[in-house]
């Protein structure tokens, strides 16, 4: 039988968390959706709170927490606003782990403290025009020189691109794909207009281009020709992370529905007395309650270092498709109410549906599970 209890330490960042979401971001969530932007204030003291830098050790700036505490973090803002979720999730997850997965120990004591401090906002650029699923087919390329590398090639769909300080950059080099830690005041770096999205609508998504950039030798992060690892091993710990924020949304639908239930009337009763409804709700519990159990387990083997690539997958893949169909019983369940802006069910559907595209597509983490049970012969 597998265990796991919260420690008296997570509990109390929950708490902490919770209180800020429920009290400072979740009654701007629909204002930050229309603005199209998370106010400067909601991210300064998502700063002050240390949630920019929970997940990494304290000698690097961080809390500490290791992933278990980072997926609280995501499970109650994602209760609040996955945008907003998102917005962590691309600085530390991807955007500042994959510098802390590759680096060596001089390149951490340098690029660190200010990123898991949130003085600096990281952003993650692997994906481009002919490059999605298919993240290998990169096309951006550095060459070697006696100054450096030379950087040129284009990405697109850059989770905070927008405002970013430090790019964690992916490119093609003579011995396969490195990674490069790029500076967005650097010349040559050019950062599109922000993406008009269907939802997420808070969190700033664009295209950057890299135009003969010069990057110092220094700044090529671990060993040439390693970053297709790095940006595989930083994938899979930020698909626990968007399955903790998907886990959140699916709690926060699963209590307004009860709520709404309890108290909408129909034929001179409470719509939850109706079997049909009960049902509904009843496929609702049983998603959080998969969900919960999976992504901490996971994450707890990660922070013990036992997760394998197949486990994030799982997780991804279930949070995912779990959050779209509580969304959706959420919205039967409400009615017309429920499609109404005036409520956040409308939101977070519009705000689920990316889930099962970014950080790899629900076929994408079909594929890495399909081939792990067949390379493993089904063992688990």
């Amino acid at each position: 039988m597998i265990e796991f209890a919260f420690s008296e330490e997570q509990n109390m960042l929950r708490e902490m968390v919770r209180d800020f979401a429920t009290n400072e971001l979740k009654p701007i969530a629909a204002q930050i959706d229309e603005d199209e932007a998370i106010p400067e204030h909601i991210i300064n003291k998502i700063k002050e709170l240390g949630l920019l830098g929970a997940y990494f050790p304290v000698e690097y700036g961080g809390s500490g927490f290791g992933e278990v505490g980072y997926c609280v973090i995501q499970e109650e803002i994602g209760r609040a606003c996955l945008s907003t979720a998102t917005f962590i999730g691309a600085h530390q997850s991807i955007g500042t782990n994959s510098i802390y997965i590759g680096a060596n120990e001089e390149q951490r004591q340098r690029w660190m403290p200010s990123l898991t401090s949130g003085e600096k906002i990281a952003a993650y650029a692997l994906t481009e025009p002919m490059a999605g699923s298919d993240a290998f087919n990169l096309k951006t390329k550095a060459v070697e020189d006696e100054d450096g590398w030379l950087l040129n090639g284009d990405k697109m769909w850059i989770t905070n691109a927008p405002f970013a300080d430090i790019f964690s950059v992916f490119a093609r080099t003579k011995l396969g794909i490195s990674l490069f830690v790029v500076p967005a005041d650097l010349p040559g770096v050019i950062v599109g207009a922000p993406e008009k999205k269907m939802g997420i609508r808070g969190s700033k998504t664009a295209t950057v281009s890299f135009e003969n950039v010069r990057v110092p030798k220094e700044d090529l992060i671990g060993r040439e020709g390693k970053g297709f690892i790095i940006a595989m091993k930083t994938l899979d710990a930020g698909r626990l992370g968007l399955g903790a924020a998907c886990l959140g949304a699916c709690k926060e639908l699963l209590e307004i529905t009860t709520k709404f239930a309890k108290f909408r009337k129909q034929f001179d009763q409470p719509i939850s007395n109706f079997e049909a409804v009960q049902f509904m709700l009843a496929e609702m519990a049983t998603e959080v309650y998969i969900c919960e159990s999976i992504i901490y387990r996971t994450a707890a083997a990660y922070d013990k270092g036992n997760m394998l690539s197949r486990h994030a997958a799982i997780v991804k893949l279930v949070a995912s498709e779990a959050l779209s169909k509580c969304v959706d019983l959420a919205m039967q369940v409400h009615g017309g109410m429920g499609y109404s802006r005036e409520l956040p069910i409308e939101r977070i559907y519009r705000d689920s549906r990316i889930n099962r595209i970014f950080e790899g597509t629900s076929e994408i983490q079909k594929i890495v599970i399909a081939n792990d049970v067949i390379k493993r012969n089904g063992m688990i």
